[in-house]
This record gives structure tokens, sequence and C-alpha cells, in this order.
């Protein structure tokens, strides 16, 4: 799903990238979003994430089977750096460890895809 909208803000940034995950979440559904096995399903992703800032990211983890924050998801890099802006998007390489080879968009920037699943991988 693409993410077209800009933000001034980290927080607002968040916010429209993990609506768009959801949204791409109910996507996958398609014609069985209205079954209550999809509502349940759906309901347990969108109440799984959990957002938490570190010193130099923002890490956001997503709930397996319904448990808040079950795994690593991605990062969003809170301040410039050499190689970084504010707002980039990075891939996880681990739990506490964000891919550092390039960003997959940038959240204050906008148009930048992403999948339900976590941030894209390089073309």
């Amino acid at each position: 799903m693409i993410v077209e909208q800009s933000a001034t803000t980290l927080e607002v940034g968040i916010d429209n990238l993990l609506n768009s995950a959801k949204a791409d979440y109910v996507k996958r559904y398609g014609s069985d979003v209205n079954s209550d096995v999809a509502k349940k399903m759906i309901g347990q992703f969108n109440d799984g994430f959990v957002v938490k800032s570190g010193s130099k990211y923002v890490k956001i983890m997503c709930g397996n089977g319904g448990t808040p924050g079950g795994s690593c998801w991605g990062f969003v890099v809170k301040e410039d750096t050499p190689k970084f802006k504010k707002g980039d998007i990075l891939k996880p390489a681990g739990w506490n460890k964000p891919a550092t080879n390039a960003p997959r968009g940038n959240v204050l920037d906008g148009n930048y895809e992403i999948h339900w699943t976590g941030p894209v991988y390089l073309s």
C-alpha cells in the first residue's frame, strides 16, 4: 500500500504508517472481511501494535496471536544522522536492531510503500 500523506511530526507520520499497515491487513481478506474469523484477526492485528521510543529510533512491535508487541515490525529514525534523515523507516535486523543498509521510506515525506508485514524489501 502506498502512503501518500506527509506529516509534520513523527507521531503523525507513525500514525499514518500504522493506519496504512492496518488497511493493508484488511485488504488481504478481500470479500471475507466481514466473517467472524476475519473480524477477530483484524481486531487482534490492530490492537497488537506497540510503539516504543528509544534514544535513536522509535521501535514498532506487532503482536503474534493477539499478544501486543510479539515481534519487531520496524524502526523509525528519531533525529538526522550522517546516514539517515529524521523519519526514515528501517526494517528490523533483529529484535533490538534496525537494518542500516537503506531506508524504506520516510514518515515525514510520505510517498512510500508499506505492507501489513512491515517495511518493504529493497528492490
